[in-house]
């Protein structure tokens, strides 16, 4: 049995495709199979987005995003000790490396990312070209000739 969310059945009244679904699918199962670290995907506008992360115990240096053919992929990196002279009797906060890759949809922008209280959050914004928007289509009363 799949424990796998399908969000096809939402999509069924679409004519073509939404690509912005691969975002969700992708949120919800990750390439390595890992829950590691934790993220949400928020919507907070019709053309907002929100990734949130958490990266407890990372730096903004320990981090790295980028966007490459339409993926954002981020990860992480375990940083050296500074201080060798430490030994942890319980080291709950795990900070190993980790990579995540989302696929964005069509015209979908990264605009802003920042760390504070241990999650990286990371806006997109969807920019949707003039010439990619609907057009409204006037409908005359009579047939137009089609030799004219």
């Amino acid at each position: 049995m799949s424990t796998a969310l399908s969000m096809a059945p939402l999509f069924r009244q679409s004519i073509g495709f939404d690509r912005f679904n691969d975002l969700f699918e992708s949120a919800l199962r990750n390439d390595a199979g890992s829950s590691y670290p934790p993220y949400n995907v928020e919507k907070h506008a019709d053309d907002q987005y929100r990734i949130v992360i958490a990266a407890a115990g990372f730096q903004e240096s320990d981090l790295e995003l980028q966007v490459e053919r339409g993926v954002l992929t981020v990860s992480g990196g375990k940083r050296e000790r500074s201080e060798e002279n430490v030994t942890f009797l319980h080291q709950g906060i795990a900070q190993r490396g980790f990579k995540l890759s989302f696929r964005l949809a069509d015209h979908i922008e990264v605009k802003s990312a920042g760390l504070a209280n241990g999650l990286l959050s990371i806006d997109l914004l969807r920019v949707v070209p003039e010439e990619a928007k609907a057009k409204r289509i006037p409908i005359a009363s009579e047939r137009p000739a089609l030799n004219s």
